[in-house]
């Protein structure tokens, strides 16, 4: 029985190629193969035509021993990823009583009023051959199908039903099936820099863990508010392979310095909030355009009620004046989007709450609202930290959604950074 090395993911369902569905599924199908030492190397999402996914199959399974179909498998006329890998394989469908029944119980332990419609038998319908691989979470089993020396595994494409199917086959059907050496890998997350800059500053590093045994290999990626550097190996054992990252992503922040906000996978609200933990320090937010999406994220961390104090957004000029005692002023003076105002903002929440530290944040969101000498982007950041008090004028780019993560990122590396120094 051959070994699994390639793999080819495929995610069936129209909604799939439209702007208001992404497939997250085959993020985590990856990493789980490549844990597993096979390399993905290809991805593709498909409609829910019949035809359209057996001629995707049948190229997957020209360049890969394993591919993987998510989606699908429901009891509907547009689930046909079944229809689909059994043309492609030139294999019958046949009714699988076991499921059938499986399927009726389920429905009658669940108390409907009415018996299981007739169109969910269509999810009992197996290619000759396959094995069935039981739903714990849903309704629509797996199958695993052994074709010549490849394997075609679908999944159902729920990730609450996917994942816990796709754990427990990793943990035995292929895990005895796979062959390599697991890829482990490293991300070190840099804020304050953009991709080509620490592209720059990280080029002689690329040859020495190239040269190295086991050798290192770099990737680096732009996201929105921070660059990931992804350092990994798939050669040598797992200690040595452990110790290798170590060591390149100790010499990756010994050149990015404090830029480098993460080597262990926390996003920068954890990292702020294990800080403030670690100083026993509380902290107050007041948001304009970003709308309380600073305090979401921070709030999104288990246990951040032991630093998280209070917040407030205080969108229109007259609720920065209410809530926080601006001066009407200072306002009128300077305008909202302003350091002054900013600073302002921050040492209000910060006394209002009361907390050792305070953030202000008001800018322009957009599409509108923008003027030549304050375009769309523009946004002021403050924070005061203890006596200390800092605040920057940004300029960021993209849509409204996109300034407010880009503001926020911001704003809480701008205290990471204070509370560093």
């Amino acid at each position: 029985m051959k070994a699994l090395s390639r793999a080819a993911i495929i995610a069936v369902g129209s909604e799939l190629l439209t702007p208001s569905k992404l497939d997250t599924n085959s993020l985590f199908v990856t990493e789980r193969l490549n844990a597993l030492g096979l390399d993905v190397i290809a991805k593709a999402v498909v409609g829910d035509v019949r035809d359209d996914v057996a001629q995707a199959v049948g190229a997957a399974l020209a360049r890969a021993d394993l591919v993987i179909l998510s989606g699908g498998l429901g009891p509907t006329d547009d689930d046909v990823t079944r229809e689909a890998v059994a043309q492609a394989l030139g294999r019958p469908l046949a009714e699988d009583e076991r499921i059938t029944a499986h399927l009726r119980a389920r429905f009658a332990a669940r108390g409907f009023a009415m018996p299981m419609p007739e169109n969910n038998r269509r999810q009992a319908m197996v290619p000759a051959g396959a094995h069935v691989i039981e739903n714990t979470r849903g309704s629509a089993p797996g199958l695993w199908i052994d074709h010549d020396d490849r394997v075609v595994l679908l999944l159902p494409g729920p990730p609450r039903e996917l994942k816990p199917m796709l754990t427990a086959l990793e943990e035995g059907l292929l895990r005895e099936r796979a062959s390599g050496t697991p890829l482990v890998r490293r991300v070190v997350r840099i804020a304050g820099r953009i991709e080509s800059q620490v592209d720059e500053v990280l080029g002689p590093l690329y040859k020495q863990w190239a040269e190295r045994q086991p050798p290192i290999a770099a990737t680096i990626l732009a996201m929105p508010g921070s660059i990931e550097l992804h350092v990994s190996t798939r050669q040598g054992s797992a200690a040595a392979a452990a110790l290798a990252l170590d060591e390149a992503v100790h010499d990756a922040v010994g050149v990015i310095g404090l830029d480098a906000y993460s080597t262990d996978g926390r996003l920068l609200e954890e990292v702020v909030g294990d800080l403030l933990v670690d100083r026993g320090l509380h902290i107050g937010v007041a948001e304009s355009c970003t709308g309380g999406l600073i305090t979401s994220r921070l709030t999104d961390v288990p246990g951040s009620s032991r630093y998280v104090d209070a917040s407030v957004v205080t969108y229109s000029n007259q609720a920065k004046s209410d809530f926080l005692d601006i001066d009407p002023a200072l306002i009128a003076q300077h305008g909202a989007v302003s350091e002054p105002v900013a600073i302002a903002m921050a040492e209000g929440i910060k006394r209002r709450a009361p907390a050792d530290i305070g953030i202000g944040v008001t800018g322009i969101a957009g599409p509108s609202g923008g003027t030549p000498d304050k375009p769309v982007g523009t946004v002021v950041i403050a924070a005061v930290v203890a006596s200390r008090c800092r605040a920057r004028t940004f300029r960021f780019y993209g849509d409204r959604s996109l300034v407010k993560f880009q503001a926020a990122q911001s704003a809480l590396d701008m205290v990471r950074r204070m509370l560093l120094e």
